[in-house]
């Protein structure tokens, strides 16, 4: 029987009371459970410590770890919060690290599937599934191939999680993508596998804008971390197929060239630029043609962050 990595948890949490039993329930169900798991809470305020505590108290390896209150939300503290967490599990052996969010649900077997693939290919380096939303929408894979991971679960082969340095601290967004990306990049391979799904219960990009906004904000990520304009082009033309509709289509090209214009700031570096282009280039060239690559490579859902 092949041996699974055992692996830790880590769960930054900023105001999650609506959701995180779920997710507490989900990992307490495990069929192979964690060495530890901390659950960083950012400031939360709305009664997430409360829950979390009365979990702790049951089950040894659930830490709440709390940090200071915060007035603004965005993603570079939601990597301070991980990183505090990291510096709680550096005495524990463990084969692999999992940033995991605190709003989604998962099946008793979900991390032993996930952990038997990296035991299974020593080159695959993160690993993760699709998620579907609360109407069971999928996310959705005709434009960003079977290689991203979803960051609301990514399971980090160790070696891979600190070959990339962690991840970034990026302000508007995009953290799951430059960890995918920057893997790649370092020769790993990273594959989400849709036997399995999880359940991301809040909508994404919506904890402080409505969605039509936050179509936006992926367009202006999507300059940001180096995205090319004809794969925007076409990227925009798509997501005017799923609701909102036209306009939710438009916001996500308006965000894209409105930064683009303004020349804004990419936190990403050139050579990361460049790969992610080529990336894009090959794959709009699959998909146009219908080759047996794309076919096999991609999963056609109704909706979700292309």
């Amino acid at each position: 029987m092949m041996k699974l990595p055992s692996y830790v948890l880590i769960t930054p949490a900023r105001n999650e009371a609506a959701f995180i039993e779920r997710t507490l329930q989900s990992v307490v169900a495990q069929t192979v459970p964690p060495a530890k798991w901390v659950i960083v809470s950012d400031g939360s305020t709305d009664g997430t410590d409360e829950i979390v505590k009365r979990y702790a108290a049951e089950y040894p390896w659930i830490e709440l770890l709390r940090m200071s209150e915060r007035k603004e939300r965005h993603f570079a503290g939601k990597v301070q919060a991980f990183n505090a967490g990291y510096a709680r599990v550096q005495d524990v052996p463990y084969q692999a690290i999992v940033s995991l969010d605190g709003d989604i649900s998962f099946d008793e077997g979900y991390f032993e599937f996930l952990l038997g693939k990296l035991a299974g290919d020593r080159q695959l380096g993160l690993v993760g599934t699709p998620f579907q939303d609360s109407q069971h929408r999928t996310y959705d894979y005709r434009f960003v191939s079977i290689e991203h991971v979803s960051g609301a679960c990514q399971v980090f082969r160790r070696e891979c999680f600190e070959e990339i340095g962690g991840y970034v601290p990026v302000k508007g967004g995009g953290i799951d993508h430059i960890a995918v990306i920057t893997a790649r990049m370092k020769g790993w391979k990273t594959r989400t596998f849709p036997e399995k799904t999880c359940t991301h219960h809040r909508a994404m990009g919506t904890a402080q804008r409505g969605r039509v906004m936050a179509r936006f904000r992926f367009g202006m990520q999507d300059y940001a971390l180096g995205g090319h304009p004809l794969w925007e082009v076409f990227r925009t033309f798509y997501q005017m197929t799923s609701p909102p509709w036209i306009l939710g289509g438009l916001m996500v090209g308006c965000g894209y060239f409105w930064a683009m214009i303004r020349r804004e700031p990419r936190p990403v570096s050139a050579e990361l630029v460049a790969f992610r282009r080529r990336e894009q280039m090959q794959r709009l060239k699959r998909f146009l043609t219908g080759s047996r690559g794309a076919a096999k490579s991609q999963v056609a859902a109704p909706t979700g962050r292309a």
